[in-house]
């Protein structure tokens, strides 16, 4: 069954780097055509696609986001990163991963992560 699981740290200063890990279990990320997302739901908002990577590496983002955005694999891992940069209090939101191979599915439990001082 195939499962995704985000972590990293909770909470996080403002201005600094937030950094989160999706593991993969079930199949491979290198599997033909599987690409994997970071989606983000912030508090009264709705879901917004921040970006991911597809089965060759290749990267993609939302344009609003890009320039603070990274995201990269580890296929020994089986294993995607987010990075967003330079956060704010707005970054503040449950943050998925989630495989998408036609719709989005399935998705990871989220997690929580507010920016704070």
């Amino acid at each position: 069954q195939l499962q995704l699981q985000e972590s990293g740290p909770g909470l996080v200063n403002p201005s600094q780097t937030l950094s989160l890990t999706c593991t993969v279990s079930g199949a491979s990320i290198t599997t033909n055509f599987y690409y994997w997302s970071w989606i983000r739901q912030s508090p009264g908002k709705g879901l917004e696609w921040m970006g991911g990577v597809d089965y060759r590496g290749s990267t993609y983002y939302n344009p609003s986001l890009k320039s603070r955005t990274s995201i990269s694999r580890d296929t020994s891992k089986n294993q995607f990163t987010l990075q967003l940069n330079s956060v704010t209090p707005e970054d503040t939101a449950v943050y998925y991963c989630a495989l998408k191979y036609g719709p989005f599915s399935p998705w990871g439990q989220g997690t929580q992560v507010t920016v704070s001082s």
